[in-house]
């Protein structure tokens, strides 16, 4: 059976923590044995949120202004890949070596 697990934004960075990699590749750590166990009876598809992550972000940019800051779909996709980066190394840690992983990146349309 496919199974698909959505791990929001806030499930990656949650509230109140500082906003760094670390914390983000901490709170996927602690995710990653759940998902293992899935993944051992089950196709297993990882959806995740991005709204903290593109939020700092925006504001980084914002605060640079030497350059144009990225429009929100760039930014959309650099987070995208950052955390499926992360994603893949923690599980990585979790799942047997002959398991392979696909990252899928999502063009988004912002109107």
């Amino acid at each position: 059976m496919r199974v698909v697990v959505a791990l929001g934004g806030n499930a990656l960075l949650q509230r109140g923590e500082p906003m760094t990699t670390d914390v983000q590749r901490r709170n996927v750590s602690r995710a990653a044995p759940a998902l293992a166990q899935i993944a051992a009876d089950h196709e297993l598809v990882i959806s995740h949120g991005n709204g903290p992550q593109v939020g700092l972000l925006a504001l980084q940019a914002a605060a640079y202004t030497d350059a144009e800051p990225s429009t929100l779909d760039v930014l959309g996709a650099q987070t995208q890949g950052m955390i499926a980066y992360i994603l893949e190394q923690e599980l990585t840690n979790v799942f047997p070596t002959t398991e392979r992983f696909a990252t899928i990146l999502t063009m988004v349309e912002v109107d």
